[in-house]
């Protein structure tokens, strides 16, 4: 019987191989093809694109690896995504088939262009949550006080080395800090600008006056006796500079753009410590004579509600509440020589706070001036975290101050005097106030945390 003839398979046609007219061929033949120059180019544009740092909660890089020189078979990028505290890694280490590798290529820059549009759609969210702050103000102590006491005469000073030291310039303005304090990092993080001035005793310009200015005062407290006991402008005080700073705007620019700015501005304040550690635990124990602490911590309670409502009613829609820190962890706080936290001070502090929280809670709901927001901000735990774990955050001292521990390495009984070589291993600048370093991270927990509900 006959076998059918077999069949004969189609030719193989070899793929057409377009050449680059701009390279010379090598000695075997070998030459640059146009879809190697295509890749090249879109590497180099890849990284010229995505290798890039900046400000953000985002920030995005691209490094391919170029162990292999030879682009007949080079291995294909490792793409790093970075976020601020995530991490997402995609890699390939394994060189692929030429036509599988311009395939992998296009598939990654696709999934990096996803990944970039997402960002600028983040960026632009974060823009317009910016551009609806017209200005900052803040009130309150020493925490955020740029420079308010510097005229006064009181002990709450500090416009004076060594305060100030890692400040720009390394000018000492009345922070009681080495350098920044929130109330600056704050307003910075909103986009509104570098530091926020004192709006006492500075020749303010009719640009810091519309963008914010700080009415806080060093040893300032919602007790009325804890401003005279250390002669600090009271609350009550600061409510009069801002209705008083109020009506210098308005002379300014008038009284439709001084309301816009009042009502799109936000607002925070910092208070209370004051209140605990130099007024009722101080050595002149005066409230303690007349209140046990709950009922105190009561009474300043109420009174902080008072000046909160009174703020609002100035025009104040987004109001910030910032809570008293763990004060029994301050240096100077501390039974004398030990370096754990004093217990009852922080527990009158975390009695403070969840008091506070509810009545934020309440003011909300009421809702007496409508449009307004009100939001409680922790720095209790946020400050406490770092105590806690000082290692994780990059500082190796927590229980001591770079300029001192004791009551006396504060302030005005500092003045002039040398600070520690190595700052940033320290939580604590002086007995009580906290370092830049130790400020940036606790204001990064905030806007992480509910600070975003003002914006």
């Amino acid at each position: 019987m006959q076998q059918p003839p077999l069949a004969v398979p189609p030719p193989v046609v070899q793929p057409t191989v377009r050449r680059s007219g701009r390279y010379a061929l090598a000695e075997d033949g070998s030459g640059v093809t146009d879809e190697d120059v295509m890749q090249r180019a879109m590497r180099r544009k890849a990284e010229k694109n995505l290798d890039m740092t900046g400000s953000g909660f985002l920030l995005m890089r691209l490094h391919f690896d170029r162990t292999a020189r030879s682009y007949k078979t080079p291995a294909i990028g490792t793409i790093h995504v970075y976020a601020e505290h995530h991490q997402w890694r995609i890699e390939q280490s394994t060189p692929m088939a030429s036509s599988y590798r311009g395939l992998h290529i296009s598939l990654a820059l696709l999934f990096v262009n996803l990944l970039l549009l997402l960002r600028h759609a983040h960026g632009a969210a974060a823009g317009a949550a910016k551009s609806k702050v017209s200005a900052v103000f803040v009130f309150g102590d020493s925490i955020v006080d740029p420079g308010n006491n510097n005229n006064r005469i009181t002990a709450a000073k500090a416009d004076f080395p060594p305060y100030g030291q890692d400040f720009p310039g390394g000018n000492a303005t009345g922070r009681f800090s080495n350098g920044k304090v929130p109330g600056d990092i704050i307003a910075s993080r909103l986009g509104v600008k570098e530091l926020l001035p004192p709006y006492i005793g500075e020749d303010l310009e009719l640009g810091d006056l519309r963008t914010g200015v700080v009415f806080a005062s060093g040893g300032s407290g919602y007790d009325p006796l804890t401003s005279i006991l250390t002669t600090a402008t009271s609350s009550t005080g600061q409510l009069e500079l801002f209705h008083d700073y109020k009506e210098r705007l308005k002379a300014l620019v008038g009284e439709e753009e001084t309301t816009r700015v009042i009502s799109e501005g936000i607002y925070f304040t910092v208070n209370g410590a004051n209140d605990l550690a130099n007024n009722y635990f101080s050595i002149i124990p005066l409230r303690r004579h007349q209140y046990d602490l709950p009922t105190y911590v009561r009474f300043i309670v109420s009174s902080a509600v008072n000046f909160t409502m009174k703020l609002n009613e100035m025009g104040a829609k987004r109001i910030g509440f910032i809570g008293i820190p763990p004060i029994g962890c301050c240096p100077s706080q501390k039974e004398l020589g030990s370096r754990e936290c004093e217990p009852l001070r922080n527990q009158a502090a975390q009695l403070f706070n969840s008091e506070i929280t509810k009545e934020i809670h309440r003011l909300n709901a009421e809702q007496t001036v409508p449009g307004s927001k009100f939001a409680y901000l922790d720095i209790y735990y946020n400050l406490l975290d770092l105590i806690q774990r000082p290692n994780y955050y990059g500082f190796n001292e927590a229980a001591e101050g770079c300029c001192g521990s004791t009551v006396l390495n504060a302030a005005i009984f500092i003045e002039n005097h040398p600070a520690c070589p190595n700052v940033q291993d320290y939580i604590f600048w002086d007995s009580f106030h906290p370092t830049e370093k130790a400020y940036n991270i606790v204001v990064d927990k905030l806007f992480q945390q509910n600070l975003q509900d003002l914006l």
